[in-house]
């Protein structure tokens, strides 16, 4: 299982704020079932199968054009583990488990 991070950013939209086309994003995102995901202040992280994590991207990437972005730029992150299973959830316990150790 794969975990990626994409930063979608639309330009040439006449503003600065992109909450508009984050939301457009997140309305396509509650409907796709195949992979999990998690919206953060910059940027959404998914948990999935690879090939379905980049079909999704790759159609996250349209949305802003579709509500008048002239350009859009994506950045992609991924991890992929195939040594062992891994999740959001399971990545961040291993950093917490390491600071409580440290905090004794």
């Amino acid at each position: 299982m794969a975990i990626a991070e994409a930063t979608i950013v639309p330009l040439g939209t006449g503003s600065t704020s992109i909450s508009k086309y984050v939301a457009d994003i997140h309305r396509f995102l509650q409907e796709e079932k195949r992979i999990k995901y998690q919206l953060t202040p910059m940027g959404t992280i998914f948990e999935g199968d690879l090939d379905v994590i980049l079909e999704v991207i790759r159609k996250l990437h349209e949305i802003p054009f579709a509500s008048g972005a002239q350009r859009v730029s994506t950045m992609i992150k991924i991890d992929d583990r195939r040594d062992k299973e891994a999740s959001m959830e399971q990545k961040v316990n291993s950093v917490e488990t390491i600071l409580k150790r440290r905090d004794v």
